[in-house]
């Protein structure tokens, strides 16, 4: 399984519009992308407009296929004219959980 984490910093005054626009409009299609398990966003306390997507997927291949499709494009493309600053992203694995 990988773990993605995903920081987009937006400009303060595009918060609003990329929750209500862009992420609410694809949420359901993104979560339903086969090899997709799970995906949330998250907000920065110290900075609202600081978010993250976590997502995770059930192997490299299967994120990479998301990557690549028509509905990423689409997202990405309306997501990224809204950033502060460009985004960055992890791929992670886990090492170590509590059972």
């Amino acid at each position: 399984m990988i773990k993605r984490v995903v920081k987009l910093t937006f400009r303060p005054e595009a918060v609003d519009a990329f929750i209500s626009e862009v992420f609410e409009k694809s949420k359901v299609q993104i979560r339903a992308f086969p090899g997709c398990l799970h995906m949330e966003l998250l907000r920065n306390i110290a900075a609202p407009n600081v978010l993250f997507t976590l997502s995770m997927w059930e192997n490299e291949l299967a994120l990479d296929t998301y990557r690549h499709s028509e509905l990423f494009k689409d997202t990405w493309a309306k997501t990224k004219v809204l950033f502060l600053e460009k985004a960055e992203a992890w791929s992670t694995e886990v090492l170590d959980h509590p059972e």
